[in-house]
């Protein structure tokens, strides 16, 4: 039996969509086979956070990763090859509804960086993940590409490789 064939039905339930709403937006959704509450975690705790979010293939990790998830709070990503040539994210939080939805801004790119807002909708056990981008012009958009928004593939199956240790970990 083919491996590949058997095991198709599982990324096509849980497939990540990167799709350009306009010249502004950009909106990735995914399913994940864990309740909001689990997956709002892995979203606000630096500790895990840290271990799903920057894509293997790149080689890049997350160096370090600072968290004050509430209205005001900041955030700052430090991903890298090595020490010597880190990139930087960072922003502040504009809004946090626990287990539903956050909003934070990505202050590195200056004014051209978008605004993010993240929300999650349970339904049976599963959350709908909507990440939604907006920039503030089709150039800044244009500028910044799908190249990130394509990795979030690569990003949400190490986030669904999480979500089933922290599963494994909550029940008993």
């Amino acid at each position: 039996m083919d491996e590949t064939r058997a095991s198709e039905p599982t990324p096509m339930q849980n497939r990540t969509m990167v799709e350009r709403k306009s010249d502004q937006e950009l909106v990735v959704t995914r399913t994940f086979d864990a309740p909001a509450r689990t997956m709002f975690e892995a979203w606000t705790k630096p500790e895990l956070f840290m271990r799903w979010w920057a894509p293997k293939s790149t080689g890049m990790f997350l160096r370090s990763c600072e968290m004050d998830v509430r209205v005001g709070g900041r955030y700052r990503l430090v991903f890298g090859h090595d020490a010597s040539n880190p990139d930087e994210f960072f922003g502040r939080y504009i809004e946090v509804t626990p287990h539903s939805r956050l909003v934070w801004t990505n202050d590195e790119g200056g004014d051209g960086g978008p605004i993010t807002t993240v929300t999650f909708e349970e339904k049976g056990g599963k959350t709908l993940l909507v990440m939604h981008e907006l920039y503030p012009s089709k150039e800044a958009l244009d500028a910044a590409g799908t190249g990130a928004a394509d990795a979030m593939g690569e990003t949400f199956e190490q986030l669904d490789e999480l979500l089933v240790t922290l599963g494994a970990s909550v029940r008993r």
